[in-house]
């Protein structure tokens, strides 16, 4: 890493020296470690949440709640499908407050299939 952008780079780094940066095939390999929101959110496909966003620079959708069924989630983004109205959305993580289940919610690698 060059020591130049990591003294400039505004706020302080994650990784620098000589320490290892995990790529993305070492984050795989150990989902049970992980505790990301995209991870839990993989654990619990196919449950219905509702999802309260805020969009700050937004006066017409300030705040809104999203109801529908967990598809697929990734690092920057959640897929719902509502099953009332039969609309999709891909909504970004940014805007997330928070996510509400009405059923226990998996987090854990001890919920991971043994096979």
């Amino acid at each position: 890493m060059n020591n130049n952008y990591v003294n400039n780079f505004p706020g302080k780094p994650i990784y620098s020296g000589t320490m290892t940066v995990p790529n993305q095939s070492s984050v795989n390999e150990i989902p049970d470690e992980q505790s990301y929101i995209e991870n839990i959110l993989r654990l619990n496909r196919g449950k219905t949440v509702e999802v309260y966003m805020s969009f700050p620079d937004s006066n017409e959708w300030r705040d809104k709640v999203f109801y529908g069924v967990i598809e697929q989630s990734g690092r920057d983004h959640i897929i719902l499908s509502d099953p009332r109205s039969g609309d999709w959305y891909l909504l970004l993580m940014i805007y997330v407050n928070y996510i509400k289940f009405d059923e226990r919610i998996i987090s854990s690698g001890e919920f991971y299939p043994t096979n």
